[in-house]
């Protein structure tokens, strides 16, 4: 019976079984590759069974005659054969054609091998089943591919010089690229057309792959993404240089934004009657962090200057008088007093001048050697300490989150709601910070009530921030409101 129904009638079984194999190899799941390909092999083998029992030979061109009525399920017969054996090969060629570690080369290979596979099932088609004479359509295709070539010139050059680029491997995608050109961002997509670029600035820049060959690539991603900044400072010349470059050491260690391994690298580059021009070389974790580790590190500059009593130089091109410019003997260092500091704190944004001024007044200095630790993560500090010189690290866990340069404060979430540390406050070099306790903060708060609301969410939204830096867990205790509540019950008290 079986018998009957394949060879029967063999070229209608033989297009039935072509087009169930059609759908069943639809309907199978790509993630399922080995399975395709045994339902590929088994079709096609049922094929190959019902044309050698009928005596049809796929592999020869056997004539028709036009009043055959057979004539149109023979070549439909034969074509869906050929199909099936294209498809079989590229089974075998898309599960075993693998190049471990390379999977981009490993595809581009696959794709080349298989249009060469697709290319002769379509001439074996044509000569196998319409009898189209191969050698004279070469031939004869020869001069339409040089025309097809010539129009296509561009088109070609981009498909080629793709399929070099990802063969030589010059980036991948993810990959920070600057170009010879000024074109610089991070490698989204790469195919056998153009590279797509994303640029710092949120573009989409799409490079035909032939010009993109022809230009110098730097792959700022190898052998790692960290990327290597430099700052040009100029120092009036009132410091011995040695000095200079130690308070420049000190601004860079107590940089937040910058890589610590390999250390930050000071050197001076010249020096004259006008400047000491000092070099700053720092690296950052991604080209991304450029901008915000170079603001930074600028703001670090001047606030350590500042404390350690620097003065920054004249620009180079400017027209001073040599008579006019600061000396070692005739510079006067810059003063950082405790109104400064409180100005330049957030939390007292909303005091006036006269409040300021009062709170300064009760400033006391204390200062800490290195190493000494100031507080301990869930301890309180009763009092507000602004950083007048060193640095100083927050550390929570045994991970380093933070580091406190002059002219940053901290202890404020203990002085106005008695709240806990979260991180330990260790000094990394000998630190100076003025001091305001609470019996010093408490007139302002009886004298202002409402000041304490404008506090309470300054130092609400300052905690928040605080944590999310840090990746720690948020604590509902940390809300305006009872933050609020907390600075009336201390200063009721």
């Amino acid at each position: 019976m079986i018998y009957d129904a394949l060879f029967g009638k063999p070229l209608i079984s033989l297009i039935t079984v072509g087009f169930a194999g059609i759908v069943v190899w639809h309907l199978l799941s790509r993630q399922r590759p080995t399975t395709r390909l045994v339902v590929q092999i088994f079709f096609f083998a049922a094929m190959t069974l019902i044309l050698v029992g009928s005596g049809i030979e796929p592999h020869r061109f056997q004539g028709y005659e036009s009043e055959d009525p057979q004539a149109l399920l023979v070549i439909v017969a034969k074509t869906l054969w050929w199909i099936h054996l294209a498809w079989a090969v590229i089974g075998f060629i898309r599960l075993y054609l693998v190049l471990e570690g390379s999977p981009r080369e490993a595809r581009l290979l696959q794709d080349l091998v298989i249009g060469v596979v697709y290319i002769g099932m379509a001439l074996s088609v044509l000569a196998f089943v319409f009898g189209v004479p191969i050698g004279t359509l070469v031939a004869t295709s020869g001069v339409v591919a040089i025309i097809l070539g010539l129009a296509l010139q561009s088109t070609l050059a981009d498909v080629f010089s793709g399929i070099a680029l990802t063969l030589g491997r010059p980036y991948i995608i993810g990959d920070w690229i600057l170009l010879s050109d000024g074109t610089e961002g991070r490698v989204v997509e790469s195919n056998w057309r153009a590279t797509h670029i994303l640029t710092s600035a949120n573009n989409l820049v799409v490079l035909p792959n032939s010009f993109l060959a022809k230009l110098a690539v730097t792959n700022v991603s190898r052998p790692d993404e960290s990327h290597l900044l430099i700052l040009t400072i100029r120092i009036a010349p009132t410091r011995m240089p040695a000095s200079v470059r130690q308070v420049m050491l000190s601004a860079l260690a107590s940089c937040n934004s910058i890589v610590r391994e390999p250390p930050p690298v000071v050197a001076l580059r010249g020096l004259d009657a006008t400047a000491l021009e000092v070099e700053l070389q720092f690296r950052v974790t991604s080209p991304s962090q450029r901008a915000t580790a170079r603001n930074e590190v600028l703001d670090l500059v001047y606030r350590h200057c500042k404390s350690a009593g620097l003065l920054l130089a004249v620009p180079a091109a400017a027209s001073v008088l040599t008579g006019d410019l600061p000396t070692e003997e005739s510079a006067r260092a810059p003063r950082v007093t405790p109104l400064e500091l409180i100005e330049a704190i957030p939390i007292f944004a909303a005091l006036t001048t006269d409040e300021k001024q009062k709170l300064a007044e009760t400033t006391a200095v204390r200062e800490f050697r290195k190493g000494d630790v100031i507080v301990r993560e869930g301890e309180m500090l009763p009092s507000l300490m602004m950083v007048r010189a060193g640095i100083i690290a927050a550390r929570h866990g045994d991970w380093e989150r933070g580091r406190l340069a002059p002219g940053d404060f901290f202890g404020e979430t203990g002085l106005l709601s008695a709240m806990q540390e979260v991180c330990t406050l260790e000094a990394l070099t000998a630190v100076t910070v003025y001091e305001i306790d609470q019996q010093a903060f408490a007139p302002l708060l009886s004298e202002r009530p409402a000041l304490a609301e404008e506090i309470a969410e300054d130092l609400a939204l300052r905690a928040e921030r605080f944590r999310d830096d840090a990746a720690l867990p948020a604590e509902p205790a940390h809300s305006a409101r009872a933050i609020l509540k907390t600075i009336r019950t201390i200063f009721r008290a």
